[in-house]
């Protein structure tokens, strides 16, 4: 996938570190702006996002502030919820797809609050307390190959897809993907608030569990396997990944379930330790904007967020301490329980 890149900013060093915190592979992405061979004041950013598919956030706002420099590192959405709350790094934004996650971290004390008049812009829902801010609402998708579905009726709903994979045992043996929820908090997320949602969700656990499913730390994982024909059908992609690769067209097809489609809130915060709390700030407030105004239309890479979520099949996830429900110990070891006897079988 490519960019184009504002015609000023032009450096973009990749490195791959291992830092002093419990986790180690971080992917960290150094932005600098010239013509400031020196910018006088860095941003830091810890995110689950893809690089590539956030870079042209990232430079929209180096465009607007050339003198700031800003290092991007991508870690899973368990990952950062550990930087944050027990490694106590030094961010000054935290971006996840784990609205739950993040929601905990603020209810936890390890956020600060935040006001500005681009946060009052957010409809209720799409922020919490001062704390949590959205800026994104990417639905889960499933992925599939069309090459792997030739002669079947591509599935529009679950039972759909429960039904063709039923069907058709020996085609699907093995090639079947999905989140490892236990150590995916977007894929645990996507799981709980299923199950929450309809039975359904169940019966397709223990069709996919019945037929060797393949388990993923990413949807950028699992959508390369399904253009390149290693698994046939990929269930709760984020459904932006898939959208943006323009490149695996014919290789891929997109379906937004009909029996309901589920929306995450993609959530930025500010750690309490964040060494320029005011910088993070404008960089939110600059997520918001781009979400909500015309102003992003040229770089925003995403789904733009609107207000209006009134199709019967969308379910958008709600900000607020109902997400905080299945992160209790107990609820969470009995939810994991129950999904380890439906797929791993």
């Amino acid at each position: 996938m490519r960019f184009t890149l504002f015609p000023f900013l032009g450096l973009l060093v990749t490195t791959i570190a291992s830092v002093s915190l419990a986790f180690e592979g971080f992917q960290i992405e150094s932005f600098t702006s010239y013509p400031v061979d020196k910018p006088v004041r860095q941003l830091k950013i810890i995110s689950t996002a893809d690089t590539e598919l956030f870079a042209p956030l990232v430079l929209a706002f180096q465009q607007k502030n050339p003198q700031i420099a800003i290092e991007y590192t991508t870690v899973s959405s368990s990952q950062l919820m550990q930087a944050i709350s027990v490694e106590g790094a030094p961010f000054d934004v935290a971006i996840s797809s784990a609205m739950d996650l993040q929601t905990k971290l603020a209810n936890d004390g390890f956020t600060r609050a935040y006001r500005s008049d681009a946060a009052n812009l957010l409809p209720e829902w799409g922020r919490w307390r001062d704390h949590v801010f959205s800026f994104t609402q990417e639905p889960a998708a499933i992925v599939i190959s069309p090459d792997a579905f030739s002669g079947l009726q591509i599935p529009k709903n679950r039972q759909d897809l429960i039904t063709v994979l039923r069907n058709n045992p020996n085609r699907f043996k093995g090639r079947v993907g999905t989140y490892d929820v236990r150590s995916s908090g977007l894929g645990y997320l996507f799981a709980t608030q299923d199950a929450r949602t309809s039975e359904t969700y169940w019966r397709l656990s223990e069709v996919m569990g019945s037929l060797g499913t393949q388990l993923y730390c990413c949807s950028s994982d699992m959508i390369e396997d399904v253009a390149s024909g290693k698994i046939a059908v990929a269930y709760n992609v984020l459904g932006s990944y898939a959208l943006a690769r323009k490149d695996l067209a014919g290789k891929i097809e997109i379906i937004a379930p009909a029996d309901f489609t589920t929306l995450m809130l993609r959530t930025a915060v500010i750690p309490t330790n964040a060494q320029n709390p005011d910088l993070a700030g404008d960089f939110i407030d600059h997520l918001i904007l781009s979400a909500l105004t015309e102003a992003g239309a040229s770089y925003y890479p995403f789904p733009k967020l609107v207000t209006d979520t009134s199709a019967t099949f969308l379910r958008p996830i709600r900000l607020g301490p109902g997400l905080l429900v299945f992160l209790d110990d107990l609820k969470r070891r009995r939810f994991l329980q129950e999904w380890e006897a439906a797929v791993l079988q």
